[in-house]
Parts: structure tokens; sequence; C-alpha cells
């Protein structure tokens, strides 16, 4: 039997001893990548800034041939009036500041928040059904403090505050003067068997989705539930209920009197309350479509509820023009600029 000898151990190199390099063997220095640059924060904001004023130009020269109709129509009208219809205007958004503040415990900045609504409802005018505005108050919300889950649950409270509001003052009203609109003109028989199934139908989806996705249930459970402490924290302040409520119904009156106000400064044969439930009317009709800032489609309902009130139509589509140049077009500018301003000044 052959016994095989054991391999001697190769000898291991002394400690700090240096490798010597093999003779004919030539070293060859990889090339190092170059790192990645990522663009400095400085450099988006600036880009940010700018995209506002670009949205504008794209929606005024989409809608180029409305502004110039509705340019024309504020030189015939009377001057008292518009005055009237831009100070309700701009107290909007002192009303819209009051709300905003009522739906948040903390004590947000005045001054910020004013700006940050007039810049709101520029956004507002770019996104459709209200995504501008929103994440304008979202992130401001989240700057000054406020945890994105109680943010979210604010700007909750502040739409469903400011929906029932517009629809409570439209109930009075329409209560108050039931002749003020002939809804058969504004909503025909034939639209609303179709009406009622499509709104029959989301509801019949949400529900499945709700019952079937358990993420999505744990999700929208917890959001009520952050919802609903967030409002009885807010009520239990008397400060704060009385700012989100009040705001909630002078947001949708001042409006509705800015309107009324354009009604006569051009002559419009109808009662100014009876403008007033048309506005409301119109504007609860057309609030969940998804256009931005309801362009194209708030004009078509408000001269449908003025024919509807009685208005003849040209004077009727001229008031519609001319009341949206005043609460939209003419605030856009300004509004896009200040929105570049805050996400500048990283107020947003």
């Amino acid at each position: 039997m052959t016994v095989r000898k054991a391999l001697a151990p190769l000898p291991q190199p002394a400690v700090g001893a240096v490798g010597k390099t093999s003779p004919g063997v030539t070293a060859v220095e990889l090339p190092q990548g170059r790192p990645l640059q990522r663009l400095p924060v400085r450099r988006i904001r600036q880009i940010l800034c700018l995209v506002p004023l670009l949205l504008v130009t794209v929606v005024a020269v989409r809608h180029r041939s409305v502004l110039v109709e509705g340019f024309g129509h504020l030189r015939n009208a009377e001057w008292p009036w518009l005055v009237a219809a831009t100070g309700t205007t701009c107290l909007t958004w002192v009303a819209a500041s009051f709300t905003r503040q009522g739906a948040v415990v903390e004590r947000l900045p005045r001054r910020r928040l004013l700006a940050t609504q007039f810049a709101a409802g520029a956004a507002n005018h770019l996104l459709p059904t209200g995504l501008g505005a929103g994440a304008v108050n979202l992130r401001f919300m989240t700057v000054c403090g406020v945890p994105l889950a109680r943010s979210s649950a604010a700007l909750a409270l502040y739409l469903l505050a400011e929906s029932i509001g517009r629809l409570a003052l439209l109930t009075l009203l329409f209560v108050t003067f039931p002749d003020a609109l002939r809804f058969g003109a504004l909503l025909p028989d034939t639209a609303a068997g179709p009406l009622l199934l499509g709104l029959g139908a989301v509801l019949v989806i949400a529900v499945g989705v709700l019952a079937g996705v358990r993420r999505v249930r744990s999700a929208v459970g917890s959001f009520l539930r952050t919802a609903l402490c967030e409002a009885r924290s807010v009520h239990a302040m008397p400060s704060r209920a009385f700012a989100l409520w009040g705001g909630s119904l002078a947001f949708p009156a001042l409006q509705a009197a800015g309107f009324a106000a354009v009604g006569q400064a051009l002559g419009l044969p109808v009662p100014p309350v009876h403008m007033a439930v048309a506005y409301l009317a119109a504007t609860c009709a057309v609030a969940l479509v998804p256009t931005p800032g309801g362009v194209g489609s708030v004009e078509a309902a408000l001269v449908v509820a003025l024919v509807a009130a009685g208005g003849p139509v040209a004077v009727s589509t001229a008031v519609v023009l001319a009341y949206r140049i005043i609460t939209v077009w003419v605030p856009l500018v300004p509004g896009a600029l200040t929105l570049g301003a805050l996400v500048r000044l990283k107020v947003i």
C-alpha cells in the first residue's frame, strides 16, 4: 500500500513585505467613470418658477377668442359695477384664507396664507378639478409644519365645508325665491336618466373597490380616522369653527355677488338675486367636470343658467365672458408670478 506524501504549504509573504510585479506584465490603469452630476436644487426651483407662466401662455393662446370677445364687452360696461365685481373677487381670496385657517388647528402665517390663496387660484385654473389649489395648499401646510396626514385631512375638511356652504346657500335662496330658476331649462328631462345612472355606477364601483381591495380599505379607514380627529379638534376651538364655516358661506356668496354686479354693469334684465341663484346652480352642476378651472364647462353652464333665469342669450353670453375675464384671466398672470415667487422663496 503506497502512502502519498502531504504537500508542503506555500510560503506566505512576510508581514509588511511589498509584492513585486511579474516580469513581462504591463499594468493597465482603468479609466475612472465621471461621477454623476445632480441638478442643483436652486436650478430646479428656477425651472419650476417658469412653469406657471408657460402654462398661462398655453391656456391664453388656446382661448384667445374668448379673451378678445370678453375684453370687448368690458369696454361697453358701467365701470362702477365692474369695480364692485373686482372688489368682491379680491375678497374671495380673503374668505378662502379664513376657511383654510379654520380647517387646521395650527396658526398659519397670515400674509403667506393670503398670498398662497391668490397663487392657488391661478394653479386651480391650470389643472383640472381643483388639483392645482389642493396641491399648493397641501404643500404650504406641510412647509408650515403640519404633518402630511393632517394636512390632507384639513384639505378634505375644507372641500367638504365649501361644498356644504355652497349647497346651503343655494337651497336657502331657492326656497326664498322659488321662481328664480327653471331647472327644466338647465337640466332637460332626457338628461336625468343618464346622469343618475352614471352616479349610481360610480357609487357601485367605489363600494366594490373598498370591499374587495384590503389595502384601499385600510388606507381609507386610516384617513377617515385622521380626518374625524382633525374635525373634532377644529370644532373644539370656536375661532377655528367660525373661520371654517363663515368662510365657507362667504366664499360662494362673494362669487355670486360679483357675478350679479357684472350683470348690472352690462344691463342684463335679470334680478341680482336670480342671477345669484343661477350662478350657484351652475357651479354646483359643473363641480365634477374635469376641466382646468372649469374653462369651457363653467361658461356654458352659466349661460344656460342665465337663460333659464330669463336673460337673453346674447346679453347672457356677454355677462359670462366679462365675468370670467375679471375672475379668471385678469388675475391669472399675477397669480402665476406669485406662485413662482412662493416656490423660489420656499414658501411652498
